[in-house]
């Protein structure tokens, strides 16, 4: 079946998807999702690797590599680099996460590929970057949360480093990756020029410490683990009370007002201990002690209704399910429905901003591999007699 766009927003491009595991697929599959079209290439059946994030039926595929199309080529044969290029010729963007001196061997790095398509916008995704003492290192992202600082502020100090939840630096990178892919299509909209862009798990990562790289690269400081609580903003954090735990965010001195009134402690505003951001923090133990001994009379609901009446931002500590039963999030309507000829009919999270005319949707569940070759060759211009040569030939 031919290109079926997720969106009308970036149906007009084509996007080559070389990459592989979780970072360059997150990348492709945001341009799917606005309309690319994303034709996926993989090795044949006969000569994969553990490339399929746990496998083409488990979820976790399902769920990155909806809205593509899936090609098989063998990269190994000459001839499979020559069908890599014809495509490449006429592609707007081509996504790889190669080692930098694999690309070059194989003949198809950015200078090969710009000299046949001039207007290609190829993007690098890496562990470390193209070039420095790190760049042919294998790259993943747990190592990219170590070496980029997120464990050291993530945590108790008596735990030691911790890691995030979610492989953060593999889709940051992705998603970073993905973003650079649309300003660079939109430059080329003045230059008609293309380029190459690259971005990293460990760039990406580094970024997105955000405030606590101001703190050292500004004040000199550096941030250590706060556990539940926000490192500069007090009182913030997770709290106990009578049936649970919720978080609770005062920032800024009248929301502090407001909270000490909700709180039943209007006493708090003057008290020498906590009147001011700085004596706050100075003796945040004391404080957050104080809360929880008034949060435990009470309920969690009770906590959540007050504070929210008093405009002070606060909310439950869900597991998954507790999160879609949220009627917030129901109403938000995240997750769509996708029918897959292979495993019937499933429920995907679906893109989290809302174009109100150009709005994405998933229209194509993840392809099997290789599930649309013949397909996207024909479309390419190759003939029935020419592919039946070639798959015999072992090139898809």
């Amino acid at each position: 079946m031919p290109h079926q766009p997720a969106s009308s927003a970036l149906a007009r491009f084509r996007v080559i998807d070389m990459t592989q595991v979780r970072a360059g697929p997150t990348a492709a599959r945001q341009l799917a999702d606005w309309g690319a079209d994303v034709i996926q290439v993989q090795m044949p059946e006969h000569m994969r690797g553990d490339d399929t994030l746990g496998g083409q039926d488990g979820s976790d595929y399902q769920y990155t590599h909806r809205n593509k199309r899936s090609i098989t080529l063998n990269l190994k044969e000459p001839e499979g680099i020559a069908v890599l290029k014809k495509l490449a010729s006429t592609a707007d963007v081509l996504l790889e996460n190669f080692r930098p001196d694999v690309k070059t061997r194989l003949g198809i790095d950015y200078e090969a590929l710009s000299a046949l398509n001039p207007r290609l916008v190829y993007a690098s995704i890496s562990g470390f970057g193209q070039t420095g003492p790190y760049a042919n290192r294998p790259g993943f992202d747990q190592i990219a949360q170590g070496m980029g600082g997120l464990m050291s502020v993530t945590g108790r100090q008596d735990q030691g480093p911790m890691r995030v939840g979610i492989p953060i630096a593999d889709l940051c990178g992705g998603i970073f990756a993905a973003y650079g892919v649309t300003v660079a299509l939109l430059e080329r909209e003045a230059s008609g020029k293309g380029q190459w862009l690259h971005t990293s798990l460990l760039e990406s990562l580094i970024y997105m410490m955000d405030f606590q790289t101001s703190r050292w690269s500004i004040d000199g400081e550096i941030p250590g683990q706060a556990g539940n609580f926000h490192p500069t903003s007090i009182p913030t954090g997770v709290y106990r009370t009578k049936d649970g735990h919720i978080n609770i965010a005062v920032f800024g001195g009248k929301i502090w007002e407001r909270f000490c009134d909700a709180m039943g402690a209007p006493e708090w505003v003057a008290d020498e201990r906590s009147k001011t951001k700085a004596v706050r923090s100075v003796n945040r133990d004391w404080l957050n002690a104080e809360i929880e001994k008034r949060l435990k009379e009470n309920t969690s609901d009770h906590w959540i209704e007050k504070l929210n009446e008093a405009g002070v931002a606060c909310g439950r500590i869900n597991n998954i399910r507790e999160t879609f039963e949220e009627p917030q999030v129901q109403h938000l309507g995240m997750l769509r429905k996708v029918v897959s000829k292979w495993q019937g009919e499933q429920v995907l999270m679906g893109q989290p901003v809302t174009l109100t005319r150009t709005p994405s949707e998933i229209v194509r569940a993840a392809p099997r591999r290789g599930e649309h070759t013949e397909e996207i060759l024909s479309e390419a211009g190759y003939g029935p007699g020419e592919l039946a040569r070639m798959k015999a030939a072992g090139i898809y």
